[in-house]
């Protein structure tokens, strides 16, 4: 039997997003309109070889939609949310890392590797960030270089800082933006 794969789509402050969730939490969101959104929900469940089908699915993701909705609005620091990741291991123990970040706080991609007790892995810990499937609820937006630039993200930098707006984050300390 095929696994479903129910999504809807939301407007935030970063621009539409695209929430999916299987029956065992949520499994995906993407940044961006509907159309290119689920174009990439395909190709992720082909890379975890999913069989699945996806389809529109609100009351699935009520859920995580109405904590979004709080967290934008300043209301909600902690998400109460079910997933269903899809991953390595070693980018489970980096996502897992990262939901110790506390709200209005950053922390290095030094820091997470030393977290997960894998201090050479810096650049591994950024492919682990690009990858992960449920950015905002999973916070690699928290996670910035040991100079405090804001480096990286699959977003966009312009959704990372004002995520981090939303946090209170920028403007606390001298966090900046990478020049390249």
């Amino acid at each position: 039997m095929k696994r479903v794969i129910g999504y809807t789509t939301m407007e935030s402050p970063i621009g539409p997003l695209l929430l999916a969730s299987t029956d065992q939490g949520l499994c995906a969101i993407e940044f961006g309109p509907e159309e290119s959104s689920l174009m990439t929900l395909e190709r992720l469940c082909r890379k975890w070889q999913l069989d699945a089908n996806i389809e529109w699915n609100d009351e699935l993701n009520q859920e995580v939609k109405q904590q979004l909705e709080e967290y934008f609005r300043g209301e909600r620091k902690e998400f109460e949310i079910r997933y269903d990741l899809y991953g390595t291991p070693f980018q489970k123990a980096v996502w897992t890392e990262l939901t110790r970040i506390p709200y209005g706080e950053t922390r290095s991609y030094k820091d997470i590797a030393l977290g997960i007790g894998a201090a050479k892995a810096v650049r591994a810990i950024g492919g682990a960030n690009h990858n992960n499937p449920i950015p905002i609820i999973i916070p690699c937006h928290r996670v910035i270089g040991s100079n405090g630039a804001l480096v990286g993200y699959g977003g966009g930098l312009s959704i990372k800082e004002t995520l981090l707006q939303i946090e209170g984050i920028l403007g606390k300390q001298n966090t900046r933006k990478a020049s390249y």
